[in-house]
């Protein structure tokens, strides 16, 4: 039997010749094992996220966005409380809302009240930050002192103070007689009653500011002021070009978180003044509760509502863009 042998074309390279027991083409086994187990890993990883995030994630739809998306749909809607039926107005209720004459108004008080709790407690806040930290007898005991009346419930701080305001027999008019001075009326003259809610608001929540300006002090280094000590600066120099710096996180902490609060405040003007006299004290979210439960009127106040939202958001978002530049981070 003759074998024919056919030439290959010349400039072709030759073929690799097939061995016995060569692996067949793709990554080691090594490789593929430790691929499964990555894959793995990164299931159990999110299946742990799930099982322990879920639960949160779930409240937070439910008891946050929920009522959000509702709140929008309801402002669009002519609808009073205990109302059966209900007439689809559009931006009705927000035309209505800015064209009210009551509305600079409020939006005056707000931001009255906004700026007086908010800059009047972090001025006094880090006073007492810088007073508790130092080292006092009893220290220990003022600082518990200064932070009891956070952890009070607004409404009773507010009941409380209205009787020491009493321009008769209140606290506040025997310590303006013993330098000589008339106890104003409190309840009834304009602006008193707005800065009797102020003084309430910054009493109740100045322990707090102080507290967490306290934290932020106790971790500026220690080595940082002595050094600027043996540089001969002053008490003053050092707080304003080491101890300030330094605690900005915790400033854009507090002013983010306060202004927040003071947007949303009810309770303490609730237990005083109720709004009045004559809506001198009606802030935003005061309107929307007596839009909504005084009046009825809850599609009006769901606008109200989204338009406090609105603010809220802008008012974050700018000072998260702009403010936190200003923040230094060790």
């Amino acid at each position: 039997m003759t074998t024919v042998v056919t030439p290959r074309p010349s400039g072709l390279p030759d073929a690799p010749s097939a061995r016995a027991g060569t692996p067949p083409a793709g990554p080691p086994p090594a490789t593929r094992t430790r691929s499964r187990l990555g894959a793995r890993r990164r299931r159990n990883a999110l299946l742990w996220a799930l099982l322990l995030a879920g639960p949160n994630v779930l409240l937070i739809v439910v008891f946050v966005y929920r009522p959000l998306l509702q709140s929008l749909y309801l402002s669009t809607l002519q609808w009073n409380l205990g109302s059966p039926s209900a007439r689809f107005v559009g931006l009705g209720n927000y035309v209505e809302w800015f064209s009210a004459p009551t509305t600079g108004r409020v939006v005056t008080t707000t931001l009255v009240f906004t700026a007086a709790t908010v800059g009047g407690a972090m001025v006094l806040g880090l006073g007492l930050a810088l007073l508790l930290n130092r080292r006092l007898r009893g220290r220990g005991i003022a600082r518990t002192v200064a932070f009891a009346p956070y952890v009070l419930s607004g409404f009773a701080v507010g009941i409380l103070w209205l009787f020491m305001f009493d321009p008769r027999y209140g606290l506040v008019q025997e310590l303006l007689g013993w330098v000589g001075l008339e106890s104003p009326a409190w309840y009834t003259a304009r602006p008193w009653p707005l800065v009797m809610v102020i003084v309430v608001y910054l009493w109740k929540n100045l322990g707090y500011v102080a507290l967490i300006y306290l934290a932020g002090l106790q971790a500026v280094p220690q080595d940082l002021r002595d050094a600027a000590a043996l540089d001969g600066a002053s008490s003053a120099r050092t707080l304003r070009s080491i101890v300030l710096p330094l605690l900005t996180p915790t400033t854009f902490f507090l002013l983010v978180t306060m202004m927040l609060a003071s947007l949303q405040s009810f309770d303490i003007i609730k237990a005083m003044t109720q709004g009045g006299p004559l809506g001198s004290t009606t802030t935003l979210m005061y309107s929307i509760y007596e839009e909504s439960f005084v009046g009825g009127r809850a599609g009006y106040a769901s606008a109200v509502a989204t338009v406090l939202f609105l603010v809220l958001l802008a008012v974050t978002a700018v000072q998260m863009r702009y403010v936190q530049r200003k923040v230094h981070y060790a």
